[in-house]
């Protein structure tokens, strides 16, 4: 059987283990992490995500996990309310669909779907990635050496797959100036309830504050502000001084989230990057996911994008005939980054305005995003929004990328 090592098991990455497994592929998964990674905050089930997932026989599961949500709302430091946007704006296509689910429960489903034919090598990752006459030869940081069909690098924005064959990530970085972290509050008697509301509370400097609801007990929360570098990321103590110096005097529930964050185990933080690579493969490598075109959580398309690439790179080998002829392997990679290239350019197309509009500068701009959000919902405006939605519906499933579609850079 012809066999194709997979780095990163992400959503990218274990959903094509699973589609090519079933195509008759033998599959290893090698995961830096020391098992599946958890965090992470809630993705939508529209438009492409629900397609590949029906199609692999697992949207029922998906839409068993939903987190139930009544919308989101833009708060002051009091918790009073200076825009909201309830699930039914838009059919519930607006900022806060109905039908959403945490990344963890998907990327459990997709992993858990995978089956005897994948085997995960998990506090794993590649050392070194050389062609040879057969295939492409692994030697992983265990120390291990094996040779492969092909080579998939689905190990994220920070990529060690494009970085031993690509080069440098500073060749293929686009910084956003925005920073974000992230990770789970698990609720004690004198947590404030969210009531199922996605709240965000912005302080000028460009900071938010944020908290949606999460599993039955437990809160989201993000923290989003202006950065391009951060401290090393296994420095976590760098990492926590700087968010405590950067929200030491934002208010509404900002103490206790910062308090917090040393207490969860899915904490992370990394800037908003956007990831543009000229070609996706070389030989029998190719990258997929935000390996290959990270658009940034701003876009709202990380997990469709992941999705679909999966599907498209599998449909791809199929195609050529893989596995049973890999000779054809280079020529799928092509047909795969054909078919997938016009969908990423558009990600990465952000609307002016976008970063204006999930951290405003100013006072003055916060209000005027808070104006903006309730003005998209008025009666003039719901049909221009209509068919905004109606020209992105492939693609978008994670929020916060989303309206509004232009504000002042106040």
């Amino acid at each position: 059987m012809a066999h194709v090592l997979v780095v990163g098991a992400g959503i990218a990455g274990d959903t094509l283990a699973l589609l090519m497994e079933r195509d008759g592929w033998t599959v290893t998964v090698a995961e830096i992490a020391p098992a599946l990674r958890t965090g992470g905050q809630t993705v939508d089930l529209r438009g492409d995500s629900r397609e590949v997932l029906e199609r692999a026989g697992l949207l029922q599961q998906a839409l068993d996990c939903l987190v139930p949500q009544r919308g989101a709302a833009w708060i002051d430091t009091r918790e009073r309310r200076l825009a909201e946007m309830p699930v039914e704006a838009f059919d519930g296509r607006g900022y806060v669909s109905r039908e959403e689910l945490l990344r963890t429960d998907l990327a459990r489903i997709i992993h858990e779907a995978t089956g005897p034919g994948v085997t995960h090598r998990f506090g794993e990752t590649v050392e070194t990635l050389q062609d040879t006459a057969t295939g492409v030869r692994a030697r992983f940081r265990s120390g291990t050496t094996q040779t492969f069909d092909l080579v998939v690098g689905a190990d994220g924005a920070h990529s060690r797959v494009r970085a031993l064959r690509f080069g440098p990530q500073e060749n293929y970085r686009k910084p956003l100036g925005l920073a974000h972290a992230w990770f789970t509050l698990t609720e004690r008697p004198a947590t404030p309830p969210l009531h199922g509301w996605f709240l965000t509370h912005n302080a000028p400097g460009r900071r938010a504050v944020e908290a949606r609801p999460g599993h039955p007990g437990q809160q989201e929360v993000g923290l989003t502000f202006a950065a391009d570098t951060l401290p090393p990321r296994h420095d976590r103590d760098a990492q926590f001084a700087l968010l405590e110096r950067t929200f030491a005097d934002v208010g509404w529930r900002t103490a206790e989230f910062l308090a917090a964050a040393r207490q969860a185990d899915d904490f992370a933080l990394d800037t908003f990057d956007q990831i543009h690579v000229p070609c996706w493969s070389t030989g029998r490598t190719v990258l997929l996911g935000d390996s290959a075109w990270c658009a940034s959580p701003l876009s709202g398309l990380g997990t469709a994008l992941a999705l679909r690439g999966a599907a498209e790179l599998a449909a791809a080998l199929r195609a050529a005939g893989a596995p049973g002829d890999t000779a054809r392997t280079p020529a799928a990679l092509t047909a795969f980054e054909q078919a997938m290239r016009p969908r990423t350019t558009s990600a990465q197309q952000l609307p002016p305005g976008r970063v204006t509009s999930m951290a405003p500068k100013s006072a003055l701009g916060i209000r005027i995003n808070a104006l903006a959000m309730r003005a998209l919902q008025s009666k003039a405006a719901r049909p221009l929004v209509r068919k905004a939605f109606a020209g992105s519906e492939h693609g978008r499933t994670d929020t916060p990328a989303t309206e509004p579609r232009t504000t002042p850079a106040i």
